[in-house]
C-alpha cells in the first residue's frame, strides 16, 4: 500500500480526523476508535512502512517514550504495548503502529494466549547460533 492510500498517513496529514494526543516531527499518537479499554491509544511513526523492519531506526526513537507518557497520563498501572507485523500476526493497517492498551481488569484490555513450545536444548542452541551469527 502506498503512503497516499494509507489511512494512518491520511490521519497524520489531517485528511482524516483523529483524537490527537501527541505529535512531533517523527511521531503521531491518537486514541484508538475501537478500544479494548479506556485510554487505548496508537503511537505511530510518521515514516510510512508496513512492518517494523521497513522503518529507519531514527524514526523509532520516540515511540516508547510517547507510549510511556500516554500510559502515565491515562493513569494505568497495568498495560500492554503491542506491535504486530503481518496479517497472521494480527496487523490490519499496513503502517507500523504501537498500541498502548491499559489493562484495568482481567476482562478489559488485551487478552492473549501464550502457546509456549518445548524445544530441546540442542534445538535452542542451534537457533541461538544461527540468529547470533546474523546479528
Amino acid at each position: 500500500m502506498s503512503a497516499a492510500a494509507c489511512i494512518f498517513c491520511k490521519i497524520i496529514k489531517g485528511e482524516i480526523p483523529s483524537m490527537k494526543l501527541f505529535e512531533s516531527e517523527k511521531v503521531y499518537a491518537f486514541l484508538d476508535i475501537g478500544p479494548l479499554s479506556a485510554g487505548h491509544s496508537l503511537v505511530i511513526p510518521k515514516h510510512h512502512g508496513a512492518k517494523l523492519h521497513d522503518i529507519p531506526d531514527d524514526a523509532l526513537t520516540e515511540i516508547l517514550p510517547v507510549a510511556k507518557k500516554i500510559a502515565q497520563a491515562v493513569g494505568c498501572e497495568d498495560y500492554n504495548v503491542l506491535q504486530n507485523n503481518g496479517r497472521i500476526a494480527h496487523q490490519l493497517v499496513d503502517h507500523v503502529h504501537f498500541h498502548m492498551i491499559p489493562k484495568p481488569t482481567m476482562e478489559e484490555g488485551l487478552t492473549i494466549g501464550w502457546p509456549a513450545q518445548q524445544p530441546s536444548k540442542d534445538e535452542l542452541l542451534k537457533l541461538f547460533e544461527d540468529i547470533k551469527s546474523k546479528m
